[in-house]
């Protein structure tokens, strides 16, 4: 038992001396005017790196990946239809593409789906 514990403290003290040596070593202390600026093919930026998005790309994007991976979780309905009953398969599909039905009819009411306003 002794002989676990003083290799166990010897391997910490290691440890703790080689990460103190590594972080001590590569410290560093200078900061260069280039090397903080943003880097943009050498020549300084002459414009914000901040642009302005349509806001409309961002939400069909969400929608597009909202539908993506329902579809993924439809696919997989197809294969289970030979292993389950009948009747709880067709109730949860039926479910699941009503809740799709119902989510796709929120947005063409709200008006996320037009993209000329």
């Amino acid at each position: 038992m002794f002989i676990i514990l003083l290799m166990g403290t010897i391997i910490l003290t290691i440890s703790i001396i080689v990460m103190t040596l590594a972080s001590i070593i590569s410290k560093k202390t200078f900061n260069d005017r280039e090397k903080s600026s943003p880097f943009e093919c050498g020549f300084d930026p002459k414009s914000s790196s901040r642009l302005p998005f349509s806001l409309r790309f961002f939400l069909i994007t969400i929608i597009f990946l909202i539908f993506d991976v329902e579809i993924a979780l439809i696919l997989p309905m197809i294969l289970i239809f030979s292993y389950s009953n009948l009747i709880m398969w067709t109730c949860t599909s039926m479910i699941f593409i009503l809740i799709l039905l119902l989510g796709l009819y929120h947005e063409w009411n709200q008006g996320a789906l037009n993209w000329s306003m």
